[in-house]
């Protein structure tokens, strides 16, 4: 008896402390749940006053858009399939109509005005500008011994709320006598790319843009990729679509999870990359943009909507001509190329690494994983995951590494890593 009671007054501050947390969990994100079927509301309204008709949402679970299933047009049932307390309890039943786009919608005039909520400078309105004929913003840094195609281009792909900068600001100068062509993207939706609002920024809309902009424009018939976080699934699929093609594959941190008989693969990414909890801040903030749409895009309207302004007023106060690009890119984007692409490409994308992976797994197509040991933001077991699927895979984990510090921070130890993958490959590959 004593010896229970003494375990129990020695375990008590931490259970305590454990239930309280829990509790203040629960609370903070019922009040969340709340909070964004007000923001639903309102947001209803102020596109009707603003723009004449409300812009639809994702508040009303339905598996079919326009009757398509969603897995057709290559939307996540992750933008339907996340509770909300009050949505469950029919609050929203009288708030919002039901969501009427598609996949590659070809536009109407009202899509191809500036929403009263996004950013209008030239950079976020490119896909007015441009119509159809969008592509891509590609930063191309040449061979030092001129332009060969012989498995000497590189296509770099970076992962979310980021762009070119992550590559063009750390690697490639690291590799300023290469003898590789390389290519730095920001993704649609993100950096200086387009960001048009009729797409829905699914996997198959990320992939044809990075095939339109970078394969097809520079005539590519051989290639290897880099990629990282978010960029690991639009390189696996690229992959997938040009296994003949391909030298190899290098993915950073690449957002991958065993898939389970009990939970869909889309479902697994949302709870495991957005977990809802209040600590650490980088999982709760993670959580909040992708759990809550209308909340989201009110941070959005404060930060990335003005972010010409923010820019300016940090370079004032720091007193700097050049920013940071970390900084600079968490607010190039909008609140719709942000969500769609959370949802339709790393929860929803989840459903295709399998058979992208089995497609490498057959190709024999030279893979590396790198990661670091104390990434916050993607498992480390999903480094171990890719191994799983891919046994040839080599992996390699960076020990006291970040999700960023996997690159930044080591920019020379990196470059060299990834010269020796691609000259061991073109060795191999003939």
């Amino acid at each position: 008896m004593r010896t229970s009671m003494a375990d129990w007054w020695e375990t008590w501050p931490a259970k305590t402390a454990e239930s309280l947390f829990s509790f203040m969990n629960t609370l903070v994100f019922v009040f969340l749940d709340l909070l964004d079927i007000i923001m639903c509301v309102f947001f209803r309204y102020v596109d009707e006053i603003l723009e004449g008709k409300s812009t639809p949402c994702y508040c009303r679970s339905q598996g079919r858009i326009n009757g398509c299933e969603d897995k057709d047009i290559g939307i996540s049932d992750t933008l339907f399939g996340r509770k909300n307390v009050f949505r469950e309890i029919g609050f929203t039943r009288i708030t919002q109509p039901k969501v009427s786009l598609s996949s590659n919608n070809t536009g109407t005039d009202d899509l191809r005005e500036i929403r009263w909520s996004d950013c209008g400078c030239e950079s976020c309105v490119s896909w007015i500008n441009n119509g159809d004929d969008q592509k891509l913003h590609v930063v191309v840094k040449e061979s030092s011994e001129g332009y060969q195609d012989s498995g000497k281009n590189v296509i770099f792909l970076h992962g979310f709320l980021s762009s070119s900068f992550l590559w063009t600001e750390t690697v490639f100068p690291e590799l300023g006598n290469s003898k590789y062509r390389l290519f730095a993207i920001d993704l649609l939706g993100f950096g200086n790319s387009p960001k048009p609002r009729e797409c829905l920024y699914t996997l198959n809309d990320h992939l044809e843009m990075v095939e339109k902009s970078v394969i097809q424009k520079f005539n590519l018939t051989s290639f290897h990729l880099v990629a990282h976080s978010m960029g690991c699934i639009i390189a696996l699929a690229l992959a997938a679509k040009h296994p003949n093609n391909l030298k190899s594959i290098t993915l950073i941190a690449p957002p991958y999870f065993l898939s389970s008989k009990e939970e869909d693969a889309s479902q697994i990414s949302l709870k495991r990359l957005a977990y809802k909890t209040l600590w650490p801040p980088l999982m709760f903030g993670a959580s909040f943009m992708t759990w809550y749409e209308h909340l989201g895009r009110g941070v959005c309207f404060i930060v990335c909507r003005n972010h010409t302004t923010w820019e300016r007023t940090l370079k004032l106060i720091t007193r700097k001509k050049k920013l940071n690009f970390l900084v600079i890119d968490l607010t190039r984007h909008t609140h719709h190329s942000a969500w769609h692409t959370m949802h339709n490409v790393i929860c929803g994308g989840a459903k295709m690494m399998d058979p992208c992976l089995e497609i490498l797994r057959v190709a024999r197509a030279r893979v590396t994983v790198v990661q670091g040991s104390r990434d916050q933001v993607v498992p480390v077991e999903c480094s171990s995951n890719i191994k799983v699927k891919v046994p040839d895979a080599e992996v390699k984990v960076i020990k006291g590494a970040d999700h960023r510090s996997v690159i930044i921070g080591r920019e020379k130890e990196f470059a060299n890593d990834l010269e020796l993958i691609w000259n061991s490959a073109i060795d191999s590959n003939g």
